[in-house]
């Protein structure tokens, strides 16, 4: 059977992924140097990191929950062909060549890289100076009954009720670095990672992201983190001016509120007065209408992680090991960007 009409004529023009397919072009055209040096000099033939990235970003748009059911997908689903850029009779990749391929190209480094290419496309949309940050739990592709003794003492491996269990003297056979942590009280212990973002608060979107083993400090240690990297950006940029982040009670603590200030960051945390000495936010902060605003503005920061979860499935990862789970978050928040960017440039015209 022949077709007069190409994959190009078949997807309508207003179609959402016109716009995303447009912007991830122009981005892995400037990554081309960056992708030459992943291809492999001998053997088989790989698989594109350009298509390799493609098709990760459909995975997190259409929430498609595992590589078999994508491959599926890419064999009949002609926009899937069109965004990933294959031909109508181009043969699909196996599922296990593809996440094989998948965990030796696409690292960290890539996913940082293309992240801040989508962030420069966002960049006359986005504030420089007031940020808000919070973290969420990544629950981790591990059960409960794996999480047993270090020293491999357990009598009954799996069988926990009733026995006291911590970090320090249990670990996850199935994966090893994720960690039992309660997100709040009231809350059940699940083993897990620690998600973070940093995100602007004119337009709620994602200007840095990370994820750290699960554990009380944490949060507010990445947080600090990704505010030094920040500040140190617009250091060398030679920008002045004071900027402002916003948070919940959790980061009410003298240590975060202290260094946040010694970058010349206005620290507009939630007032933890319940806590042992009161809060660490005094007048100083609160008597400001900024400080008010930024504390409005700090909820946007839910629905973020309400779409990664939700559409990018990262409440609960298939990925094992923090580096697969930091790659896989980051590039979820650089799909978060890429889907609000065309809703942005439509609002501003």
């Amino acid at each position: 059977m022949f077709s007069y009409v190409s994959l190009e004529e078949r997807v309508p023009q207003d179609h959402p992924l016109r716009a995303i397919r447009k912007t991830v072009d122009e981005i892995l055209h400037a990554m081309a140097k960056d992708f030459d040096g992943l291809y492999a000099k001998t053997g088989r033939p790989s698989v594109p990191p350009e298509r390799l990235l493609r098709a990760a970003l459909l995975q997190i748009f259409y929430t498609v929950r595992s590589e078999r059911m994508l491959m599926e997908q890419m064999n009949y689903n002609l926009l899937f062909r069109w965004f990933v850029g294959l031909e109508m009779d181009e043969p699909v990749w196996n599922h296990a060549v593809f996440s094989k391929n998948r965990d030796r190209l696409l690292n960290q480094d890539v996913a940082r890289a293309f992240f801040q290419r989508v962030l420069a496309q966002a960049k006359p949309h986005l504030s420089d100076e007031h940020f808000s940050v919070d973290g969420t739990l990544i629950e981790a592709w591990a059960s409960q009954k794996s999480f047993q003794k270090k020293d491999g003492g357990d009598d009954e491996p799996g069988q926990f009720r009733g026995d006291k269990r911590s970090n320090e003297t249990h670990a996850s056979k199935t994966d090893p670095e994720s960690r039992l942590y309660r997100k709040g009280n009231g809350q059940e212990a699940k083993l897990g990672y620690l998600g973070h973002v940093l995100m602007e608060n004119r337009q709620g979107m994602i200007v840095d992201a990370m994820v750290t083993q699960a554990d009380g400090s944490a949060e507010r240690d990445a947080a600090l983190l990704m505010l030094y990297r920040k500040w140190r950006n617009r250091r060398q940029r030679r920008k002045s001016g004071a900027m402002s982040v916003g948070a919940d009670k959790a980061y009410d603590t003298r240590d975060f509120v202290a260094t946040a200030r010694t970058m010349n960051i206005r620290p507009h945390v939630a007032q933890n007065v319940k806590r042992s000495g009161g809060s660490a936010i005094d007048g100083r902060t609160s008597r400001h209408a900024s400080y008010a605003l930024s504390q409005s503005k700090r909820p946007l920061i839910e629905k973020v992680f309400g779409w990664m979860k939700q559409t990018g499935g990262m409440r609960k990862t298939k990925l094992r090991g923090l580096a697969k789970v930091g790659w896989q978050f980051l590039m979820t928040a650089a799909a978060f960007n890429l889907w609000r960017l065309p809703k942005l440039a439509r609002a501003e015209v």
